[in-house]
């Protein structure tokens, strides 16, 4: 080639380098069973999470963020392959994923991009640990909280800087109080002993509505390792949410690791930043622990989105967010990476961006696989928010989300919501039947 070719070429490929360094970098920080209202940014004087609290401070905190599916394997299913459980077939841990959807999960496509991609940390779709270089991922942690920030701060340090890069950190914790309640040892944090008195009180909502689904109580008896709580006394119940406190404190420190390696190197400025989780945990509401239920505290997550440069530092949204199957659309959205055809959900870059509100509704569903095979959807709008299970007494549920977010009085028994509930009916019919997945014919038949 003579010098002026080589000359041409050469300014032909500065844009496109150009353009690569502009790419915003995405870091994406997952908790596990944690619920939104548990962070002292969100007003819960129960727990202090500094950290939390500086990325809400640099970011959007969305207050109606849900998880696709109340359940570890399936929720994660639900971020990475942009399907909702019901229709990938991973609608319970431990689920492979199928062959069909291998090449064009949330990592792959972002990669496919241009973007280096890295894991670190809990997968669990559906191995525990991500496998080195499958789903577009390279993996620098397995699983476990011990030494994950320190892999990603020595990530951050060495990464290639003429590459835009999208970063996973997704941690256990608060999920070890699925072994407190079991009374077996906190395998990733320590949980202080505590006197009762010194604990956190029983919620407002501490009792089981006299008009609760009665198939929820009906699961919990079923599998006691799954639900010790049967037995609880309030004092076990009290000592059960100080523990769940203290492993969100574990665990929130550990992200300041990763927070003060963003200040160091100043990645505020070209960098998303999404702080959430994969669902939540009853934390002692309706005398429920662990998940599966769409009680407010399972299915409500936390999501705190940065934006770069800090656009709406420090507001407060209340948009509707599905935090499994809008995530790929949103991060397909902010890299430039193709949207895989045929997912559903809708990216919330301009809900972050522009302090809007970009659906109506979202529907989260649910499977107690782990023990008898009860189904349920909620569907979710601005006002309320509507409950439907397969079976049992009061198996409907309707609840005024803005006058009673605690869900203590079901207003599907009143006759004055008739209206109301049937909107929320036909919701939920309108949603079987346009969201292609198995026994659909058999759910519509569960609609009053």
């Amino acid at each position: 080639m003579n010098k002026k070719l080589l000359y041409a070429a050469t300014l032909a490929a500065v844009p496109a380098a150009l353009a690569a360094q502009q790419k915003p970098n995405v870091i994406y920080i997952m908790t596990d069973q944690h619920w939104a209202g548990a962070m002292s940014c969100a007003g819960n004087t129960d727990l202090h999470t500094p950290n939390m609290d500086r990325l809400a401070e640099h970011g959007v905190r969305f207050t109606n963020a849900y998880c696709s599916f109340p359940l570890s394997g399936p929720s994660r299913a639900a971020m990475f392959t942009g399907y909702m459980p019901s229709q990938s077939g991973m609608d319970e841990n431990e689920m492979p994923l199928v062959d069909s959807l291998r090449h064009n999960t949330l990592g792959q496509v972002v990669a496919d991009a241009g973007y280096d991609c890295v894991y670190a940390g809990k997968w669990h779709v559906n191995t525990i640990s991500i496998p080195d270089g499958e789903f577009g991922f390279r993996n620098i942690k397995d699983n476990g909280d011990q030494g994950l920030a320190e892999a990603c701060v020595d990530y951050l340090r060495t990464r290639k800087k003429n590459k835009p890069f999208f970063l996973v950190a997704s941690y256990i914790n608060p999920h070890n109080i699925c072994e407190f309640a079991r009374g077996q040892r906190t395998p990733h944090a320590d949980v202080p002993t505590a006197a009762v008195k010194d604990c956190p009180n029983l919620p407002d909502n501490f009792n089981v509505g006299p008009y609760d689904a009665k198939v929820l109580r009906y699961e919990q008896g079923l599998r006691y390792a799954l639900y010790p709580s049967v037995d609880y006394s309030p004092d076990d119940w009290r000592l059960y949410r100080n523990a769940y406190c203290r492993l969100i404190e574990a665990v929130d420190a550990q992200i300041g690791v990763i927070v003060d390696e963003i200040d160091r190197q100043n990645l505020w400025k070209n960098t998303v930043i999404v702080f959430t989780s994969d669902h939540g945990d009853g934390y002692g509401a309706h005398q429920w622990n662990q998940k599966t239920a769409l009680y407010e505290e399972v299915a409500n997550v936390p999501m705190i989105v940065c934006l770069p440069n800090g656009k709406n530092a420090g507001e407060v949204n209340d948009a509707l967010i599905n935090g499994g199957i809008d995530l790929m659309p949103s991060i397909c959205d902010f890299t430039g990476a193709e949207l895989p055809h045929g997912r559903k959900g809708v990216s919330w870059r301009s809900a972050a961006e522009e302090l809007t509100s970009t659906q109506e509704y979202i529907i989260t569903e649910t499977n107690f696989k782990q023990t008898s095979g009860t189904v349920g959807w909620m569907v979710r709008t601005p006002r309320y928010k509507y409950v439907l299970y397969d079976k049992g007494l009061y198996r409907e549920q309707l609840y005024d989300m803005e006058n009673d977010r605690g869900e203590t009085v079901n207003l599907a028994v009143e006759s004055r919501y008739e209206d109301i509930l049937n909107q929320m009916r036909e919701i939920l019919r309108n949603w079987l039947k346009t969201t292609p997945g198995p026994n659909r014919n058999h759910h519509l038949k569960y609609i009053p």
